[in-house]
């Protein structure tokens, strides 16, 4: 209960949540204090808008990002693969007959598995419940690579490096190669090294092109959807190094 009272707060704190409650503040105050309301409204509107488009959330996005891709020709050696779970799946595919991952979380999952052809490393996939089945059934049936290891209850990131880090250590593995979204993998790298394990960055999808075109200022719900998930992350690094430097919470 308390895993989904965290994303519930998490998701009311950050847009567009978060603009969209503004707003309906600023039309409970539309009588009482127009003038006030009118602000909020207007930021509301601008803020809506400028997150969801295409070139602000590329500049939040590479304020997000801290590693470059990866190159493997001069990448450390590593011991496995580990693949975080996060950006959704779908509990009952009926066109696969199972669960099968999201359009997200397959990235990571395809970038995976490329590197584990590329490198012959065994892999470990680390989610959730029934995204961490889905992770595995559409490996093994999409890609044809089945995980070593398998972490289903890991809800945050902070679950996923302290589950990962046992199951690795047990097989005397040590340093990994860290597969996720561009925007993530810092976060997720300092919780990786804090519970002691190495860790090779794998962005995915990392963001480097330059936005010239005009009409890249007119909203577009992706574009908004990539400005939630770098706010999130950007704002998610400060609390976990509040944590870590409060001692609040160890590996």
């Amino acid at each position: 209960m308390l895993l989904y009272l965290k994303t519930l707060l998490r998701e009311l704190a950050l847009p567009p949540t978060s603009l969209l409650l503004l707003g309906f503040l600023g039309l409970w105050l539309w009588h009482r204090r127009p003038r006030l309301a009118r602000a909020l409204l207007l930021v509301v509107c601008a803020g809506l808008w400028m997150l969801s488009t295409p070139v602000v959330a590329r500049l939040l996005t590479e304020a997000a990002q801290r590693y470059p891709a990866l190159d493997l020709r001069t990448a450390p050696q590593a011991g496995a693969i580990v693949i975080l779970g996060g950006g959704g799946q779908r509990t009952w595919a009926p066109e696969y007959d199972g669960p099968a991952a999201g359009a997200v979380l397959l990235e990571r999952l395809s970038y995976g598995a490329y590197l584990a052809r590329q490198t012959g490393l065994p892999v470990l996939v680390s989610g959730y419940g029934i995204e961490a089945v889905a992770m595995r059934a559409t490996l093994v049936r999409n890609f044809g690579l089945t995980p070593r290891w398998i972490d289903d209850a890991a809800y945050d990131t902070f679950q996923n490096a302290r589950n990962s880090a046992r199951l690795l250590r047990a097989d005397g593995v040590h340093r990994v190669l860290l597969v996720s979204h561009g925007t993530h993998l810092w976060r997720a790298a300092q919780e990786f090294t804090a519970a002691g394990i190495e860790v090779v960055p794998a962005p995915v999808n990392y963001v480097r092109v330059p936005e010239h075109d005009w009409l890249r200022w007119l909203p577009d719900a992706e574009a908004l959807r990539r400005s939630h998930v770098a706010i999130y992350e950007v704002l998610g690094e400060q609390a976990r190094a509040l944590l870590a430097f409060a001692h609040l919470r160890r590996q």
